[in-house]
């Protein structure tokens, strides 16, 4: 799997996190998964750094930034920390809890993705690319679900660490904001900056991702005897049902042993 979070520890928000991105794919990019993100941690590192430590409120941080923006409405680095302290206020349980994100927690998102929004318009020299990578989680399937925007967040992320598994989030998230063109480049990059050894199939599952890229393909497998069809949802569901077994031919018997 893209992600594994079986490992004892893990928090209520990397959980929701998981379901956003690793279903976001469908078939999840089986193999090479996302890590060593800016700083070492990975796209998933990132994601759980946006939690208030304990249940800690960042809500100071927020008043002292929102205040310094009024003052200073062109203050790159004032909404970069605005930004910074939302994000991590938003991983409180208060905003996103076991089975998703909260009324508070969208209301938070929307807040957290208008401040980003002034900080890209005042054209930062280099816009942040952690401050990128830990928009995605905001702007993913389990936050505000705006694909186009996610696409944004991620071509600052790319130029930033081209890596295979970037660049198939990327296209994923480009064929679900309708953006072909994008999305087939995205995935060319990540088919050629793929090991060798995973590359047919990188590439298999990007042009499936491209064929249905709300999720809702239909994937066929067997395990232990039996074949199974399901669908993997949009919002990391899956279902699926075990196939009726093809009925042998009219008049065919079983061969017996001479």
């Amino acid at each position: 799997m893209l992600f594994d979070l079986r490992g004892r520890g893990r928090r209520r928000t990397v959980q929701i996190i998981y379901m956003g991105l690793a279903l976001l794919m469908g078939v999840g990019l089986v193999g090479f998964g996302i890590g060593g993100g800016f700083g070492g941690g990975g796209l998933l590192n990132a994601a759980s750094n946006n939690e208030g430590s304990g249940g800690a409120t960042f809500a100071s941080e927020i008043k002292k930034y929102q205040k310094l923006t009024q003052q200073q409405p062109s203050n790159v680095g004032a909404w970069e920390k605005l930004t910074n302290a939302q994000l991590h206020e938003a991983g409180n349980e208060a905003y996103v809890t076991r089975t998703g994100i909260t009324s508070k927690g969208r209301e938070l998102f929307s807040q957290v993705a208008q401040s980003w929004d002034r900080y890209l318009a005042l054209s930062p020299t280099t816009p942040n690319p952690e401050l990128a990578q830990r928009m995605l989680v905001v702007f993913g399937a389990e936050g505000l679900n705006q694909p186009a925007a996610a696409v944004q967040v991620l071509q600052i992320v790319v130029a930033a660490r081209p890596t295979a598994s970037y660049y198939a989030l990327l296209a994923e998230y480009a064929y679900k904001a309708n953006n072909v063109r994008e999305g087939d480049l995205a995935s060319a990059k990540a088919v050629s900056l793929a090991p060798s050894t995973e590359r047919a199939r990188v590439k298999t599952e990007l042009e499936a991702a491209k064929k249905s890229p709300t999720g809702g393909e239909t994937f066929t497998t067997t395990t232990n005897g039996k074949t199974y069809t399901g669908k993997a949802g949009p919002n990391g569901t899956f279902t699926g049902t075990v196939a009726t077994p093809t009925p042998a031919p009219a008049g065919s018997s079983p061969s017996k042993k001479k």
